[in-house]
């Protein structure tokens, strides 16, 4: 792997890259998730912020998902080059050179957490800074490269974004914040096991050792289904919290029967079965995944939105 490094290390690279291309080191889909999860963290708490200081907040938070991107793609590019969905990133590709990604990931880094802090309180920066230190080093230098359980671990990182946003707004962590940390959290491993269903050979060649490289397909759909299982529950007690209500636990309950029944066709296929018809519940059941959170997260602001409504409603009759 050391050899791959290598060869990226001294490619030749074109001297001016598009601006595009530093736009995608920075992994735009992901980012667009942190700041949608993060932005629901900041409208469903119990209090608010300054609508520009709401902004900024959203802002610096996106700039440090943009950075901790940027900072995986410079040390992923050797296995990047190797699997066919990320070969043709900017540096496997040879568009942007290493140097630049990791600068850029460093810089985008200070200023976000800096700029986090003196916008919103120095627990929300610091959330941010572990964030993508956990990202950038824990899960992108370390786990990813040594453990089967690297997206059970390593899913953290992309759990914190409502807790920081929650932060940012009331300075503090509650249980609110935590069971949307959870539910993320929770939700990471059967939607990147999914993938790896039908992504096997990218991680092989890569030399990554996802869970289906290290213990088989069969022992995947196992632990698809049984973190599914231990998501519904999950899921559906933020119903019951002071963000939830009807709307949420309506959501919960549809969205989480569907990927349960989705988990449990996954649980029950042979790999004859899959590669028959080309892994197509596989790749429908991360399709569904793609939409678990989001009609979650927004279900949680639907919430927010009609407790505002009400309590807006109550002063104009009071008064």
């Amino acid at each position: 792997m050391s050899d791959i490094r290598a060869d990226i290390d001294t490619a030749t690279v074109p001297a001016e890259p598009g601006f595009g291309d530093y736009v995608v080191l920075l992994k735009p889909r992901v980012m667009s998730l942190v700041v949608f999860t993060a932005l629901a963290g900041l409208l469903v708490a119990p209090v608010s912020l300054h609508p520009v200081e709401a902004l900024a907040a959203v802002i610096f938070i996106a700039l440090g998902a943009g950075a901790s991107g940027a900072l995986n793609m410079w040390w992923d590019a050797d296995i990047d080059r190797v699997m066919r969905r990320t070969a043709r990133r900017p540096i496997p590709a040879g568009r942007v050179e290493p140097g630049e990604a990791l600068g850029l990931g460093l810089a985008l880094s200070g200023i976000a957490v800096v700029m986090l802090g003196l916008a919103t309180n120095l627990l929300a920066a610091g959330l941010l800074a572990f964030t993508i230190f956990f990202y950038a080093v824990v899960y992108s230098m370390w786990l990813k490269r040594s453990t089967p359980q690297n997206i059970v671990i390593g899913g953290a990182a992309g759990a914190f974004p409502p807790m920081i946003g929650w932060a940012a707004v009331t300075g503090s962590v509650g249980i609110e914040a935590w069971l949307m940390f959870a539910l993320i959290f929770m939700w990471t491993p059967p939607h990147f096991w999914a993938l790896a269903l039908f992504m096997k050979e990218d991680y092989s060649n890569a030399r990554v050792p996802m869970l289906t490289v290290t213990h088989g397909r069969r022992v995947t759909r196992a632990h698809v289904l049984a973190y599914t299982v231990a998501l519904v529950p999950v899921a559906i007690a933020a119903g019951f919290t002071s963000i939830g209500g009807p709307v949420y636990l309506a959501a919960a309950v549809v969205m989480n029967a569907l990927f349960l029944r989705g988990a449990w066709a996954i649980w029950r296929r042979s790999e004859a079965q899959a590669e028959a018809d080309g892994y197509r519940t596989e790749k429908q059941v991360f399709k569904l995944s793609l939409y678990y959170l989001f009609v979650h997260f927004s279900a949680l602001m639907v919430e927010a939105a009609l407790r505002a409504t009400n309590a807006y409603a109550l002063i104009g009759f009071g008064g």
